[in-house]
């Protein structure tokens, strides 16, 4: 992937984050984020199943303010160099186990009949619930479903959200 398509979607993604846009990612913004997604996905903030999902905002905002040296919150040019450094240099096992919480949390708030895989109906929850439109949801499922066997696992999930930010695959599941 180019490094000009990279820095474009961590620049949505920052922008994404900034909820208060003020040019830092701060904690609170990590805990805005979760909140966003909880109500996308009609729970309430506080619900037990919502828990997840902002633990794992919350580590992950850890992880990045710790890589980045940030004492009063992430500029969107060390965000930019954490997340490059994440993707180029450490590589798919850092960004699997940075990333990897979100996207566990995504699938326990998706997967409405609890069988730990994703149905087409479930995606539409998930793109729904992260504020991508639903209309969209049969054409990025193909795209996603690596094997074809009409379901999709936590694995092939991250492992899309990896590849879109690597550049190959157009297809956005975080928002």
């Amino acid at each position: 992937m180019s490094n000009a398509l990279a820095n474009e979607r961590l620049r949505k993604r920052f922008s994404r984050w900034d909820v208060d846009g003020n040019g830092r990612l701060e904690l609170n913004d990590f805990k805005q984020e979760a909140a966003r997604i909880a109500q996308g996905f009609n729970k309430a903030e506080d619900a037990p199943e919502v828990k997840p999902l902002h633990d794992a905002f919350e580590a992950l905002y850890s992880h990045l303010a710790e890589k980045s040296g940030a004492q009063a919150g992430i500029t969107e040019e060390q965000f930019l160099q954490v997340t490059g450094e994440l993707l180029f240099t450490e590589g798919e096992a850092a960004f699997n186990r940075a990333l990897g919480p979100v996207v566990s949390a995504l699938v326990g708030l998706s997967d409405a009949d609890k069988d730990g895989v994703i149905s087409g109906s479930e995606f539409e929850i998930w793109l729904a619930g992260v504020g991508l439109p639903r209309t969209e949801a049969a054409e990025v499922f193909r795209k996603v479903d690596q094997d074809g066997n009409g379901q999709l696992t936590e694995e092939e999930l991250l492992t899309a959200v990896r590849e879109y930010h690597y550049g190959r695959l157009d297809a956005e599941l975080l928002g």
